[in-house]
């Protein structure tokens, strides 16, 4: 049985070695959530002063999915750096885990779960079927009115 466990602990050490290579190539490629939030194209890119409808529908469909992509990058490495501590308070013992690295682990699991709740939500509005306006009822003869 404890041959078992030196091989898990030594496979969850070879697994945040491969978890960090990944972060750190990650974070160093126009991947990265530095390099991602950066690439950013204005209105003016599509002309300016022009009734040209097409490019500003073609402008809030990028930043809707430039802001996406941006969340996604992040949420990614915020998931890579989460499973890493977990890896390594796997391997030394959740009690000697510094109280920084602690702190964060708790920290982007707050916040993962805080998005993903929030994301839920979101869905859940837009997948509501819209609300028929209901007729309203005239005071004065009892009829109802639709408009």
């Amino acid at each position: 049985m404890a041959s078992d466990l030196a091989v898990g602990v030594s496979a969850l050490k070879k697994f945040r070695s491969r978890v960090d290579a990944a972060l750190a190539e990650l974070e160093g490629s126009d991947g990265g959530r530095t390099k991602v939030a950066a690439e950013r194209v204005t209105r003016g890119s599509f002309g300016v002063g022009l009734p040209f409808v097409e490019a500003e529908g073609f402008y809030k469909e990028y930043n809707r999915v430039h802001k996406a992509l941006v969340t996604l990058s992040k949420s990614l490495g915020d998931q890579i750096e989460l499973l890493s501590i977990g890896v390594h308070g796997a391997d030394v013992g959740y009690g000697n885990v510094e109280d920084a690295q602690r702190a964060r682990f708790h920290e982007i699991s707050a916040r993962l779960d805080r998005e993903r709740d929030e994301a839920i939500e979101r869905e859940r509005e837009q997948q509501k079927p819209a609300q028929p306006e209901q007729p309203r009822q005239d005071a004065k003869s009892g009829t109802k009115d639709l408009g």
